[in-house]
């Protein structure tokens, strides 16, 4: 089995020469954001965190996915933050894609190395440092913790490579999906998942459901169905599905098509 690669998009603004035309696209169904439209141009810079930018690539707003806030995170050598989240109840997910980082939780030092994970509930404190001599690079997912009595989250530290990803039904492996948080865990009310399709593979229905998608492409390239568009996306680039968006897949290959995916779950519907 190969080894898992993890795409960072490079930034550096393209040439005068180049066409302008790229597959970007917002609806109220969905976005997709090209690797190619992540530029130096567009990136913040987030208070509290020393030598960061952040390309910021969900946040609630009315007609789209309105549960979390997702950023493309680049930390400079030295680089980090010791107070990184300003608001009280909300839970942070990061996954490494290049280079190294150390995420401090309670006290505590953990290095990630790419495919390498961080779960950090609310009300525990933490810290992320680059202490290496090259960038890195993560995608950081911030959600508003829905409280549920009798169930605490813990924070939740690891790497996707070692574990043992699960086959999907009837697709003889070919579909299988990482879970680095426990989805029996009412404690959770968000996972995150790596999903791997193998050439040819594909999700043969219309999922149409009440969870929110983060996705942003690891590896490979595809076609993603949303709604009523098929559209092709590569290793880089990041979609985002509002509640009830259509979607399906077909990973024509040669390489594996590998996505990083948040949802929200395990809630009851509020409606006072």
């Amino acid at each position: 089995m190969s080894k898992p690669t993890y795409y960072a998009p490079a930034s550096e603004l393209p040439p005068q020469t180049d066409l302008l035309t790229d597959r970007a696209v917002v609806t109220e169904a969905y976005t997709v954001i090209p690797r190619g439209v992540m530029r130096d141009i567009v990136t913040s810079v987030i208070p509290e965190w020393d030598g960061t930018r952040a390309w910021i690539l969900n946040r609630p707003v009315a007609g789209g996915a309105t549960t979390f806030a997702q950023y493309l995170m680049e930390i400079a050598p030295g680089g980090g933050s010791t107070d990184p989240e300003p608001e009280a109840g909300v839970e942070s997910f990061m996954f490494l894609l290049e280079g190294t980082l150390n995420v401090t939780i309670e006290g505590e030092k953990h290095e990630l190395t790419p495919g390498g994970f961080a779960f950090l509930p609310p009300a525990v404190a933490w810290e992320v440092a680059n202490a290496g001599s090259e960038l890195a690079k993560f995608q950081w997912i911030r959600k508003a913790y829905e409280p549920l009595a009798g169930h605490t989250p813990k924070p939740v530290v690891g790497n996707e490579q070692d574990i043992e990803p699960g086959s999907m039904p009837g697709t003889e492996n070919k579909w299988r999906t990482t879970r680095m948080l426990d989805p029996k865990d009412l404690a959770y009310d968000m996972h995150f998942n790596v999903v791997t399709f193998e050439p040819g593979a594909i999700i043969p229905f219309a999922e149409t459901h009440v969870m929110e998608h983060g996705l942003y492409v690891l590896e490979g390239k595809a076609v993603y169905r949303m709604n009523q568009d098929w559209v092709e996306v590569q290793e880089g680039d990041y979609m985002s599905l509002r509640a009830f968006c259509p979607q399906a897949c077909y990973a024509g290959g040669p390489s594996n098509f590998r996505y990083l995916l948040y949802k929200d779950v395990n809630r009851q519907i509020r409606l006072t």
